[in-house]
């Protein structure tokens, strides 16, 4: 690209799933990238800088986007819809400290370009999910902490335009991303790594909520990176984007494409009593194509399959990420 040469870039959550391909990208631009990260050092793309910090507090980012052109703020908490339920606190308030203090430290610092990171969770229900539908209605019911949260950062953004002229900021909202490093804990995790878990340890049968019928827009994690390499570039323009394939998978082809990778494959049972969210949710990938031009490159079976090699190869690795569902107060530094 030539646009990313020679710059200070800061990513913040670059040892997790997206973080880590995005970091690799950059450092192959010849980006002098520095991590920040609550993880293992270990974690660390080699060749980039580490900087273990919890960005909920004001100080901490302060001190990561020191000298930086720079900013990807792609650090996030990932669940499934019932642990963001369940511990509703633990995935709205951290949201909403670091993104805030993020955005602010970043803009006090001079940062030339800042991207944010939303989500898929801020449309309210909708088979097909356009941006500018976004704050028409509430989100999801069974979303709404996140989401808000989200939604908040889009408009400290928005904000940030009017008031101060910064407009460099891109907005991207990701679908359901997958890929190596994920969090693959049953428990917390979403859909895909929470099967690639279960078939892994074992399960046979595999038992599945729904009758797999539902449809889900699926992203591999390195083609958000992509993505959010193209925003940053030529969308950093306040107007928000969506990530994602544009295509329709349902959880029936993803569990038979997951089974079929791993020998021996399991017998799938299908739980019909147990409910499975909305029909369809696809997001309208327009804008992503003409205004930065991305087009996502991985299939599904290709993006299964490395994530699955990861995992085997890195199973012990993955149970030692950090998650703040595992951590008693998520304010500890």
């Amino acid at each position: 690209m030539g646009f990313y040469k020679g710059k200070n870039v800061l990513v913040t959550g670059g040892t997790g799933m997206i973080g880590r391909p995005l970091v690799e990208l950059l450092l192959a631009e010849g980006a002098r990238v520095r991590v920040a990260s609550m993880d293992d050092p270990g974690r660390c793309p080699a060749g980039a800088e580490f900087m273990k910090a919890n960005l909920i507090h004001w100080e901490e980012c302060q001190k990561v986007v020191k000298d930086m052109d720079f900013v990807f703020n792609v650090v996030g908490i990932k669940g499934s819809v019932g642990i963001g339920v369940k511990r509703s606190a633990s995935f709205m308030v951290p949201h909403l400290l670091f993104n805030t203090h993020m955005m602010e430290a970043a803009r006090q610092a001079k940062v030339e370009r800042y991207l944010y990171t939303s989500s898929i969770g801020v449309y309210p229900p909708a088979e097909i999910f356009y941006e500018d539908d976004a704050f028409k209605l509430p989100p999801d019911n069974s979303d709404r902490f996140a989401a808000y949260a989200k939604r908040v950062g889009e408009l400290q953004a928005e904000a940030y335009g009017i008031e101060f002229g910064w407009d460099k900021i891109a907005i991207v909202r990701p679908a359901n991303v997958y890929g190596p490093g994920d969090n693959f804990d049953p428990k917390t995790a979403m859909v895909v790594p929470a099967l690639m878990a279960r078939v892994v340890g074992g399960e046979n049968p595999l038992v599945v909520w729904g009758d797999g019928s539902a449809v889900r827009d699926l992203i591999y994690s390195r083609d958000c990176a992509k993505g959010m390499m193209l925003a940053m570039e030529k969308g950093a323009c306040l107007k928000a984007i969506n990530l994602g394939s544009g295509k329709g998978y349902s959880i029936k082809q993803v569990v038979e494409t997951l089974c079929s990778l791993f020998k021996p494959s399991p017998t799938v049972q299908w739980d019909t009593a147990r409910a499975t969210g909305g029909k369809i949710r696809l997001m309208d990938m327009r804008r992503a194509k003409e205004l930065i031009g991305f087009v996502p490159e991985t299939s599904l079976e290709q993006g299964l399959r490395e994530t699955l090699d990861w995992y085997l190869a890195n199973k012990d690795k993955a149970d030692k990420r950090y998650n703040v569902f595992h951590q008693k107060n998520y304010m500890e530094k």
